[in-house]
């Protein structure tokens, strides 16, 4: 792939904005609606800003690490850029719609690129109901929370939670619960990504629980409809030898 225009955007860190400073005199820089790439410095939670924030223009994102961790980022090198871009291979990922209801009758919609969790509000064990296409598959879940996440996301707060590690392109959903207190011993499901799943919460005014997707939290919700939306389509661009498969298939065999 060729790309002749770049749009540089950083996290608000000294070792980005150095970077973003560098970059832009070696390299130029353009609006990102008129770039043919964005490159993103800073860490996984900037990637995950930058790909929301330019998600409508649908341009494929090329990250650097300036972070710390950098699992959905490349190695950071000012030299040798365009050559990179050039020879990098895209993945493409599909976000999860969520849409909340709130005790006050609100609805919301969010998108989540990892992935979209329930979180207990307060000191009480959240209770909550798992529907798949409409269908109860667990009457009552008391826990700390529960969260489903895409291939993407498998190997964040998902993988914290003891949830299982999913290869790309494996047309599957992670659903997780957090510290599950009944039934003790479910750790969970894997998923088609097709499905529809619903989480009604039991007891929601003396068990409140909020709605977290990616970055966009939702609170005192009573009822959580989440599935994946492939209307959306977000290009990201690894270095060949450092690919997003191979970074999960690694995470598998990391102690």
């Amino acid at each position: 792939m060729a790309f002749g225009s770049i749009c540089f955007t950083a996290a608000a860190t000294s070792a980005a904005e150095e970077a973003l400073e560098r970059l832009c005199q070696r390299y130029g820089q353009v609006p990102a609606d008129r770039a043919d790439v964005i490159v993103a410095l800073g860490g996984d939670g900037f990637m995950l800003e930058t790909m929301h924030r330019h998600m409508a223009l649908k341009k494929p994102i090329y990250g650097m690490n300036r972070g710390t961790v950098g699992f959905l980022l490349n190695a950071y090198a000012e030299h040798g850029l365009e050559e990179r871009l050039a020879k990098a291979t895209c993945v493409q990922l599909f976000p999860l719609a969520m849409t909340a209801l709130t005790s006050q009758g609100d609805t919301l919609h969010a998108l989540a690129i990892n992935e979209v969790s329930m979180l207990r509000q307060t000191r009480q064990a959240a209770k909550i109901r798992i529907s798949v296409d409409g269908k109860i598959r667990l009457p009552e879940l008391i826990c700390d929370g529960a969260l489903v996440c895409t291939s993407a996301g498998s190997t964040a707060y998902n993988l914290s939670a003891h949830g299982p590690i999913l290869p790309m392109g494996s047309n599957v959903m992670a659903l997780t619960p957090i510290s599950a207190f009944r039934p003790r011993r479910w750790r969970g499901a894997v998923l088609s990504h097709q499905v529809s799943l619903d989480f009604d919460i039991i007891e929601g005014e003396k068990r409140p629980v909020s709605a977290v997707a990616d970055y966009t939290e939702v609170r005192d919700v009573i009822r959580v409809s989440v599935r994946e939306d492939r209307s959306i389509m977000l290009p990201v661009l690894f270095d060949p030898e450092h690919n997003l498969e191979e970074r999960i298939l690694s995470e598998q065999f990391t102690g």
